[in-house]
Order: C-alpha cells, then structure tokens, then sequence
C-alpha cells in the first residue's frame, strides 16, 4: 500500500485543482475591472515565468525541441481559446456553473474523437457525452443563473479544451515537458504581439498587479501539479480526482462573489460530474480486462 503510485499523485492532483479554481476565482475577479485581453495575457505571461525554468530543469537545454511543431502551435492556439472564452464567460456567470460547464470537455472529446484520432466511441462513451449534455440542460434552464447569451462562450470553451486535448494524444514523442512549455509559449507570443492594440489601464495600481502576477503563477505551477500527478500515477486512477476542483470553485463562488447553486442548478452540476468520473470509471475497469 506504501508503494501505490496514487499516494505520490493524489497530493498534486488535489493541489492542482485548488490551483486552477483559484485562478478561476482571481480572473472572474479580474475581468470586473479589466480588460478581458490583458487578463488572459496576464495568465499566459506569468505561466511561461513559471513553466520555462522546470522544463529546462527536467527536460534539459533541448526542452523546446519538437517533434511536431505544426501540432503545438494548433493545440496551444486551441487552449488561448479556450481561456479567452472561459474568463469572458465567468464576467456575466457564477464561478461553480461556469465550472461545471468546462467539464463537458471530455464529453466533447468523445464526439470529436472519431474525426480528430479515427476512434470509433463505444456505447459507455457515448452514454456518459449524453448525460453530460442533460447535466447542462439543467443547468442552462430559463430562469437559471446561467440562462444568459454567455453559455455560449462556455461551451466553446469546452470545444476548445475538448480540441485541447485530443490533440495532446497526438504529441506520443514530445516531452510532457516541452508540451507544457508550448501551451504558455504560444499564448504568451500572440497575446504579446496584440497587446498594444488592446485597451490597458493607463496606470495599474500594485494590488491589481499583484493579483495579474498570481493569475499566471497559478496557471504555471497548477499545470505543473497536474502534469506531474499523471507521470506518477496512470491516468484514469488520477483523473476521477480533477473533479473534486468543483468543491473549491463553489467554494469560492460562495465567500468570494456570494453566487451559490440552487437546487437544480446543483443537481444539473451532479449530473455533469458523475457522467465524467463514471465515464473514467469505466474505461479504468475496461483497460485492466483488456490487460
């Protein structure tokens, strides 16, 4: 039981989650007051601070070499989308819905993976993307705090994400490392480059700073956390965990922007996450009859 490799991976995991949601929280703070650019540029400057010196210490001199350029640059263009599209969202919805939302990437990674990877998706999958998408029904109902025109920024960014990952499936010789560095490296480039174009504050006062150098930080060593809990332990023993991010997120929601899921609005965010973590489940107990 000492040995079992979730002992070494649950910690950072866990860690991860605690990581992404309040960088979650800190963006929808962010985004009240600023430009939705500058605070995605934040996020993705302050993870290329974080991320460059552990790939070079983990990976060596040569941690930028790839084996598919072409391949990074398109997922990590996928995952700015993303971003931009989340954060824009979280300016009109509550954190926790918003959350849950974003979870319906692996739902749309079933659907997209038989055109992205040639995967034919097996009846479980699709039986978990349906429930899925019934979590949302529920959760974007009329009157519901997330019947708003922004959902649809929420579910382009689970497309992205969705996007986001598959293409990762498509990385086989590429260091875990060297695809972290590019998923900050593109941001940071493009961003960089339209920036003057974007409206900046004119002056930033040093609170705002401060909290525009967290984004980041937290985006760099949140990835970190979870890149590395997936070397330590196989993914479908970690992957049930990453849902256990939905406590922080309504957490913060509730102390952060007094937002606190009704009735429906929890049961549509149950629904959602009990289709992910039966999904992982299942594909657990499927690999180990396979073996």
């Amino acid at each position: 039981m000492d040995d079992h490799p979730l002992r070494r991976a649950l910690p950072l995991v866990l860690f991860s989650g605690v990581c992404f949601s309040t960088l979650d929280a800190t963006a929808k703070w962010l985004v009240q007051d600023h430009t939705l650019y500058l605070v995605v540029w934040a996020r993705y400057a302050g993870q290329m601070l974080v991320v460059t010196p552990i790939a070079w210490n983990r990976a060596g001199g040569g941690f930028w070499r790839t084996q598919h350029l072409r391949m990074q640059l398109v997922r990590s263009l996928c995952l700015v989308t993303a971003t931009m599209s989340f954060f824009g969202a979280l300016r009109y919805l509550p954190l926790a819905e918003g959350s849950a939302i974003s979870f319906l990437a692996p739902m749309f990674a079933i659907v997209l993976s038989g055109p992205v990877l040639g995967e034919k998706p097996t009846r479980a999958r699709w039986t978990a993307a349906i429930a899925g998408f019934i979590g949302i029904l529920i959760l974007v109902r009329p009157g519901s705090a997330v019947f708003h025109p922004a959902v649809g920024f929420l579910v382009l960014a689970a497309i992205s994400n969705a996007f986001y990952q598959l293409l990762t499936r498509r990385l086989p010789n590429d260091s875990p490392h060297t695809t972290l560095f590019y998923s900050g490296l593109v941001g940071t480039i493009v961003l960089s480059f339209a920036l003057p174009l974007a409206e900046v504050p004119s002056e930033v006062t040093s609170r705002d700073a401060f909290f525009l150098v967290l984004l980041g930080s937290l985006a760099g060593i949140g990835h970190w956390a979870l890149i590395s809990a997936f070397l330590k332990a196989p993914a479908s023993l970690v992957a049930p965990f990453t849902y256990i991010q939905m406590l922080w997120a309504t957490m913060y929601g509730y102390l952060v922007f007094n937002q606190y899921p009704d009735g429906f609005s929890a049961l549509g965010m149950a629904v959602i996450v009990a289709s992910g973590v039966l999904l992982v489940l299942h594909e657990r107990r499927s690999a180990s009859i396979v073996r």
